[in-house]
């Protein structure tokens, strides 16, 4: 088919004078028309391609339908920790409402848990604990020692009744509450990844 085309592109004007431009098209014209794969090909090629080079940046895309939703994207919605953040937590609380909400959180594998646990520093007593329960986008609440500890964010104390005070300190605050009373917040600062705000002005420009 290829050899065709270059033919029906070169003979005519060589041989009878016909103009270059129009035979070079109708060349054209013919090799599509002969061999379309190469164009119905090359569409999936440049998805795979995307989603390869996009991997080799640490991205990874679902499908490339997902690629095609992109082209159309106004709004981008982050995970903050551990992806605009480093993940790693400076904890400032007092001792026993540290304890309190490491041992409220023992159960719990969320980078923030994992920081509180640490922070406490000594080996969590997981008997005194009991009816552990995880609240989605809250936080958590359980029995400890046979008293109900919750520690979590506004919502949960709004959940469980209990009267709460913002904290002026810049970071995420875990509040906790004993038995239906605040006794207190935590707060956990994370540090920003040096290369986070570049890439969000960079979206914006976009």
């Amino acid at each position: 088919v290829v050899i065709a085309a270059a033919l029906l592109a070169i003979v005519p004007p060589l041989a009878l004078g016909y103009a270059w431009n129009e035979w070079i098209h109708r060349a054209l014209i013919f090799l599509v028309i002969s061999c379309p794969c190469a164009l119905v090909i090359s569409v999936p090629l440049s998805f795979f391609g995307g989603i390869g080079g996009a991997s080799k940046r640490g991205v990874l895309v679902k499908g490339s339908n997902y690629l095609e939703v992109l082209a159309d994207a106004e709004i981008v919605v982050f995970d903050k920790t551990g992806t605009l953040t480093k993940g790693v937590f400076n904890v400032t609380a007092e001792a026993r409402l540290l304890e309190l909400a490491a041992l409220a959180e023992s159960y719990s594998d969320h980078p923030i848990s994992r920081s509180l646990r640490e922070a406490y520093g000594k080996e969590l007593e997981t008997a005194r604990v009991s009816d552990v329960e995880e609240l989605s986008g809250r936080g958590v609440r359980a029995e400890i020692d046979g008293h109900t500890v919750c520690a979590g964010n506004d919502k949960l104390m709004k959940e469980a009744g209990v009267p709460w005070h913002p904290c002026h300190r810049i970071g995420t605050t875990v509040h906790v509450s004993l038995d239906g009373e605040y006794v207190g917040h935590i707060v956990i600062s994370d540090e920003l990844k040096p290369d986070a705000a570049e890439a969000i002005a960079e979206l914006k420009r976009r």
